[in-house]
């Protein structure tokens, strides 16, 4: 798929310098400077590559033939795993900083728009996902129903969002989240927006406790942190390796298909009702 074949399937956007933009924008809740803080971290990042493992491992078993469209994707890294697997991606991202740095990581396709703002013609879209994206969409169900309207019948859906309102800390609020989710919230949210949860499992399980007693509690009695942000985003990412055994557990568990009960994200797969 090239950019003339992808600009057969989607209107409303023009070509420059090797990203595909929209001709009309729309607002989105994330702070200016998210895309350029996590392409700080994402390469060296536990948090990244367990969560793409996974990613990767799901998509390459239910959808393995099918052009993966990548919602938010955000400065790539997901597009990238799957193209490193062949699996053919193309990244919507509506900032332009996430955009470039998707370029210059060899995305062959970048949208640099919202899902919204750019026409597509009815069931373009085989398989799709949003990772991390949902949580900074107010009206989640009208947001996933939209991406429901332009995939096939029977089209595959592939969320990650992040869990459990009690872990909820200041690092929400700066990254412009509306909500956590459990799987139960999560598979609702599925079935309310016309597709049929097919597989759903946490994510990350040995971090809920870290996260409450280094995140949230500061949050709430107010504990100002004496790291610069990016500073602390580098720290954090960097696991030990008792965090890397026993999140190749979690992982040997989900490629086989098998649910694990409690984390700090929640991984849903959906079909389209």
């Amino acid at each position: 798929m090239d950019n003339f074949q992808l600009s057969s399937i989607v209107k409303g956007i023009h070509e420059k310098d090797g990203i595909c933009y929209s001709d009309s924008h729309s607002q989105i809740s994330y702070p200016d400077e998210g895309n350029h803080d996590c392409m700080q971290v994402e390469d060296n990042s536990f948090w990244f590559a367990h969560r793409n493992r996974c990613i990767i491992s799901l998509v390459k078993h239910f959808s393995n033939e099918e052009v993966f469209w990548d919602i938010g994707g955000g400065n790539g890294f997901v597009a990238r795993g799957l193209q490193q697997n062949s699996i053919e991606s193309v990244l919507v991202e509506p900032g332009i900083a996430g955009a470039l740095n998707a370029r210059d990581r060899g995305i062959k396709n970048v949208i640099c728009s919202t899902l919204e703002n750019i026409e597509l013609v009815p069931g373009a879209i085989k398989a799709a996902g949003m990772f991390d994206v949902i949580e900074h969409i107010e009206n989640d169900v009208e947001f996933l129903s939209t991406v429901g309207k332009s995939m096939e019948p029977a089209g595959m859906v592939y969320i990650t969002v992040p869990a459990f309102k009690f872990i909820w800390s200041k690092d929400d609020d700066y990254a412009g989240h509306f909500r956590r989710y459990t799987i139960k919230s999560a598979n609702k949210l599925m079935t309310d927006s016309g597709f049929e949860p097919f597989f759903s499992s946490y994510l990350f399980f040995p971090l809920p406790l870290p996260i409450f007693l280094l995140r949230s509690l500061p949050s709430i009695f107010g504990i100002k942190q004496k790291e610069e942000n990016s500073a602390k985003n580098k720290r954090e990412h960097t696991g030990s390796g008792i965090i890397h055994s026993l999140l190749e557990r979690e992982y040997n568990l989900i490629r086989i298909l098998k649910t694990v009960p409690f984390g700090s994200s929640c991984l849903v797969v959906g079909k389209k009702k």
